[in-house]
């Protein structure tokens, strides 16, 4: 029975039809075979092989997760791991505190080299002020840790600045908290890297010139290393951060005791002299000298990156959580503010000289050094001093603080997904940041900060000097809005706690958290003022953006989700059930794969029921008539014209017509597609299929059916290869 596609949409089965042989001698069954069933739930395995059932990019998805991708896959980051596994991943103190805190850690590599460094543009008088820089700085460090404690017990949810921002101070604060410290994290790994690969090239002189490409790689590196699991990570960074731990205090330990016994020797530039800048001849009197004196307490203010890091991370901690996380922000403090200030005792002591531009700023008999002089960082040039004639000595310490700058982006790669995962889950952020991958890691995040970093370090060329001066603006701007967010909650709580001895507790927290308050936002201002023309205005850009885009993922949720609610209207609507059932399979030629689709078709008992072929190539249409005639099938076969030869237009235009002459009936489409055992037969395959089906899923009262014929070469294959064994199952 054929029939051209003038008018008309079929016959309706009052009756179900008889089963009659097809001209291949296959019979049609009257119900679907058991070895035809269509698939619904698919695993990981399955969603591969059957991709082509889920849209136009499936052909795609198919080829990045074939067996090739999977071995290398479970190669780089190991066999998946079971939810239940999660509590194995959580760390104790003695490995949350190379984790979360080796940012902080690792900022006595650039931020004494800040100070000195801002310092020189006043000549060398001005360098005499460097260690009561570093007592500012220490003081600021101090009331950060002791605030940071509060939020700890307060928040251990691990929100951090964002939770207690959005709770105490509404949505907008929290999300302009998120914005500030999401591009911090993207500028510590920047940082951070770039200033690792600086030393790695000092020590390796066959990656100078190359330490971008080097920065690059290393991110990639620790990015691969945190889709691993963050124990894993933890593990593996906690011993080169305990050696710079060890290295630092050796320095400081045996630099003071060469310094009380006389034979401290000096650093190997304080026979050289600074040469003041013209703007600063007075060196640091008067408003400009003041001015330089806040620029490098800006500048030292790095040290105090890294420690929100912590109260963002508490989830991560073993219980007690809270008392853990507050333990490891105290040590953290403890250690910062010794090893800041004995860097900076240790250079005045040996004296140091350290410039931005050596080749002109240092001068030896009142001469420029010139280009050739070659500046090491302050670390360096303390360590040949301290251990002056034990070069092992030397290269250790160069190469532990090389290693704990690169491995100091590791905090950002363990509290960047963590944030981005609480802002996904509140609908600031897409939902995939918000799902843990295999390793039970926030892959998503994960990735996404490792792009981010890698874009910026490429913009800058890795030149930690001008990367500098976008840091921090992020951070502080998180520390007051967190600060007034917590004295606010100390506000609150005073008003309904009876217990003398809690309200004694809240009190001084409250205290805590004000001091803490007046302290960043001192520090923000002078930040603001002292490096916005110097690129922080970069950095404030970037946070509006993220801040714009944020808001705008929240409309978007916010607008579908008032769009599916389901109200007592559209609880109706749900109940009533279509007037028809219209039934089209899609055909191109008659074989197994369309008697399948014609069963599956005829066992859902539509009201009408018919075949459909696009007319493209004229032999094709009549063979294809004269074998359906012979083969006696109880379905109409229509042809559709195409005279520019088109597939898609055509039936999705009839379709269309169908549901224009009676909206209220049910259009089921069903595509005979192949299931395929290789990469590359889906390229070869179903291509038709999938552009169909993405049309037609903008068509209301469409349904588009997947009727899957297993080819020879999937034989054996179950798609749950890749399945993880156990009691719970795996499936997407």
């Amino acid at each position: 029975m054929i029939t051209k596609c003038t008018t008309g949409h079929g016959i309706p089965l009052g009756t179900r039809p008889p089963t009659p042989s097809s001209a291949t001698g296959a019979r049609v069954p009257a119900t679907v075979p058991a070895t035809g069933a269509v698939v619904v739930v698919v695993t990981r395995r399955g969603a591969r092989d059957l991709g082509a059932c889920h849209g136009p990019l499936a052909g795609i998805r198919s080829l990045l997760v074939s067996d090739l991708a999977d071995a290398a896959k479970r190669l780089v980051l190991g066999r998946p791991v079971r939810s239940d596994r999660l509590g194995h991943t959580l760390l104790p103190k003695r490995v949350a505190l190379p984790v979360f805190a080796s940012d902080a850690l690792s900022s006595v590599a650039y931020a004494p080299d800040e100070i000195l460094l801002t310092l020189s543009l006043a000549g060398l008088t001005a360098l005499t002020v460097s260690p009561w820089v570093g007592v500012a700085v220490a003081l600021v460090l101090l009331t950060v840790v002791a605030s940071y404690r509060q939020n700890v017990h307060a928040y251990p949810s691990g929100g951090g600045d964002y939770e207690v921002a959005s709770v105490n101070l509404g949505p907008k604060a929290g999300v302009t908290v998120a914005s500030a410290l999401l591009v911090d994290y993207v500028l510590t790994v920047a940082v951070s890297i770039s200033s690792g690969a600086q030393y790695a090239a000092t020590a390796i002189p066959f990656l100078r010139g190359h330490e971008t490409a080097f920065a690059v790689i290393v991110v990639l590196l620790l990015m691969v290393a945190n889709l691993r699991g963050v124990k894993e990570s933890g593990s593996a960074f906690a011993v080169p951060v305990y050696l710079f731990m060890a290295a630092m205090g050796s320095l400081a330990l045996v630099g003071a005791f060469r310094y009380f016994t006389g034979t401290l020797p000096v650093a190997e530039s304080a026979d050289l002299t600074v040469a003041a800048d013209p703007a600063f001849e007075q060196g640091l009197m008067g408003i400009a000298g003041g001015f330089l004196v806040l620029r490098a307490f800006a500048s030292g203010c790095a040290a105090l990156t890294g420690v929100e890091a912590i109260s963002n991370g508490v989830p991560a901690f073993r219980t007690p959580k809270s008392r853990n996380a507050a333990t490891t922000l105290a040590l953290l403090g403890g250690i910062s503010i010794t090893m800041i200030m004995s860097i900076l005792m240790l250079a005045q002591a040996t004296g140091v000289h350290y410039v931005d531009d050596p080749a002109t700023q240092l001068l030896r008999d009142g001469v420029p050094v010139g280009e050739g002089y070659e500046q090491h960082p302050v670390i360096s040039q303390l360590a040949a001093s301290v251990f002056e004639g034990v070069d092992v000595l030397f290269v250790l310490i160069s190469v532990v603080t090389g290693l704990i700058l690169v491995l100091a982006a590791n905090t950002a790669f363990n509290g960047f997904p963590v944030l981005g995962s609480i802002l996904a889950r509140d609908g600031y952020l897409p939902r995939q940041l918000h799902t843990r991958g295999d390793r039970l890691a926030f892959s998503n995040g994960i990735i996404t900060l490792a792009a981010a970093a890698i874009a910026l370090i490429v913009a800058f060329d890795a030149q930690v000097t001008r990367l500098i001066q976008l840091y921090i603006v992020g951070v502080f701007v998180s520390f007051t809005l967190s600060q007034l967010g917590m004295v606010r909650h100390w506000t609150r709580e005073l008003r309904t706690e009876p217990e003398p001895r809690a309200r004694a507790r809240m009190r001084r927290s409250r205290v805590i958290n004000g001091i803490g308050l007046a302290m960043t936002g001192s520090v923000l201002v002078v930040v603001l003022v002292t490096k916005f023309t110097h690129g922080a205005w970069i950095a404030i850009i970037a946070m509006v953006g993220v801040y714009v885009v944020m808001q705008g993922v929240h409309a978007h949720y916010r607008r579908v989700r008032a769009e599916l609610a389901l109200d007592e209207e559209s609880a109706q609507a749900a109940r009533a059930l279509p007037s028809r059932v219209h039934a089209v399979v899609l055909v191109s030629h008659l074989h197994r794969p369309t008697m399948r689709a014609l069963a599956y078709a005829r066992a859902s008992r539509p009201n009408v029921l018919e075949a459909v072929t696009v007319g493209v190539d004229s032999a094709d249409v009549a063979d294809l008539r004269a074998r359906w005639e012979a083969a006696d099938l109880p379905v109409p076969l229509k042809v559709l014209d195409s005279p520019f030869r088109e597939i898609t237009r055509p039936v999705i235009a009839y379709v269309r017509s169908i549901r224009r002459e009676s909206p209220r009936d049910l259009v089921v489409v069903y595509i005979p597609e192949y299931v395929v055992g290789h990469w590359w037969e889906q390229l070869l395959h179903n291509q038709s299929a999938l552009r169909l089906k993405s049309r037609l899923l903008f068509t209301p009262g469409v349904v588009v059916a997947s009727v899957p014929w297993q080819l020879q070469s999937s034989e054996g294959q179950t798609g749950l290869e890749d399945a993880v064994r156990g009691p719970v199952s795996r499936g997407f």
